[in-house]
């Protein structure tokens, strides 16, 4: 079987996609489809590339089970509109800028990670970055949200029924 490969994208990939790249790693964990699902994250700006997610981002992860601390930000490529079934903006100019660079025929493949939580009646995950520790607890609420969506997409769309071991 093909592994379904998704890439979680913000702009410089140290608060909201690797959070929600580690959100969405655990439920995979905790579902028994790691060997066949992919997850990695990036920004559409290379200001941090190789560092850890923010020290916010990790300790509000870390209260709640998610450890993100082996993760490191890096820049989306034009490879990724190849390799990855889902590329998810956290945001509107992060979607733009992807349907920018990405090729034509990979153009279906990018979404708004919102897009899996239709019931928050939101679009975007704003950036915590400039607010407190509430606005990272209230971006992992929204994370946590879509990323249990987008597993259920996932496991609808490119799963047989056998593929988690319960």
């Amino acid at each position: 079987m093909r592994k379904v490969k998704v890439l979680f994208v913000c702009m410089g990939n140290i608060c909201r996609s690797p959070t929600a790249h580690g959100v969405f790693r655990s439920l995979v964990q905790e579902r028994k489809l790691q060997t066949v699902i992919d997850i990695d994250s990036a920004g559409t700006h290379a200001y941090h590339v190789g560092e850890a997610p923010d020290r916010r981002a990790q300790s509000t992860a870390k209260a709640r089970g998610v450890d993100l601390s082996d993760l490191r930000a890096r820049p989306v490529n034009l490879k990724d509109f190849d390799q990855f079934d889902y590329i998810l903006a956290m945001d509107e100019d992060n979607y733009a800028i992807l349907l920018n660079q990405c090729p034509q025929e990979a153009q279906e493949k990018v979404k708004l990670f919102l897009s899996f939580a239709p019931h928050l009646n939101r679009r975007e995950v704003p950036d915590p970055y400039y607010g407190g520790l509430k606005s990272f607890e209230n971006v992992y609420d929204m994370i946590e949200h879509a990323a249990k969506g987008l597993l259920a997409d996932i496991e609808q769309r490119h799963l047989p029924k056998s593929a988690a071991i319960e």
